[in-house]
């Protein structure tokens, strides 16, 4: 999900509005992003696209992903005054928000891999309206896995699918209109059901709103003969006890919807 040229418009057309005389400054100047505290900076290819769109020339910039100290200068541009200064909110805004992102699924990732190397820490589709793209990344950068991007990535059976139609059959009729690289999972509430799921020709199974004990039990039901995903209102706080049961993903749509943005500041001269 490249940053779209109309959409550094639309950020840019709201916080500018339709006379900005607050920014009509004469001359050139530089300008670097600052990071105020420590954590793991993402974001700064879209906060890049808004000040290449004014013509800001991008000096130098870290890498997405690269841990941070307070202090550290994050981005450095240099251009006309006034396209610098209508830039730096926007990009402010934006790094401070994935870098947030970013910070809190490298969290989630260390605590995880303390018990279990092989568990993968993923997001949900739980992100703000216009700016999945750039919290998908940040997830990425932040060592997560983005998970599905879009409905169109992944058939999921949920319960609403399988009340209509049951299960096998909501298998094999997503089943017959999706490409032979589309997986299909399902979910299932309980560690009963699991195997169910497995037999109706489930790729991947979706352990939802389970206790760690109820999650152990339904990967050990399933033993190895789909992937298995812990999901549903899983925290920082608990998500070391899912990743000792043995699932394969925990999800957290806590990545996007609960991190604090990191705090940036943007400084001239």
């Amino acid at each position: 999900m490249p940053i779209e040229r109309s959409q550094v418009e639309r950020w840019l057309r709201e916080d500018l509005g339709h006379h900005d005389v607050t920014n009509d400054v004469p001359g050139e100047t530089a300008g670097r992003l600052v990071a105020k505290e420590g954590g793991v900076v993402a974001g700064l290819d879209a906060a890049e696209a808004v000040f290449e769109y004014l013509g800001v020339a991008i000096e130098n910039r870290e890498t997405d992903g690269t841990a941070i100290e307070a202090g550290d200068a994050v981005l450095r541009v240099s251009g006309p005054a006034t396209d610098v200064l209508r830039g730096e909110r926007v990009a402010v805004n934006i790094a401070g928000h994935a870098s947030g992102i970013a910070t809190r699924t490298r969290w989630a990732v260390d605590i995880a891999h303390q018990v279990s190397d092989d568990v993968r820490i993923a997001g949900t589709r739980k992100t703000t309206p216009g700016l999945r793209g750039v919290e998908k990344r940040a997830i990425a950068a932040g060592g997560g896995d983005t998970h599905r991007l879009d409905l169109s990535h992944m058939v999921m059976v949920k319960d609403n699918h399988v009340a209509e139609l049951g299960m096998e059959r909501a298998v094999e009729r997503f089943r017959e209109r999706v490409s032979f690289a589309t997986k299909i999972e399902v979910e299932v509430e309980e560690p009963s059901t699991a195997v169910d799921a497995v037999e109706a020709g489930a790729d991947i199974v979706l352990l939802d709103n389970m206790a760690p004990d109820a999650v152990e039990r339904a990967v050990q039901s399933v033993d190895g003969r789909a992937l298995t995903e812990a999901s549903g209102g899983i925290t920082i706080d608990d998500v070391a006890d899912y990743a000792a049961t043995g699932v394969d993903v925990i999800s957290m749509g806590s990545l996007t919807h609960s991190a604090s943005a990191l705090d940036f500041s943007f400084r001239t001269g």
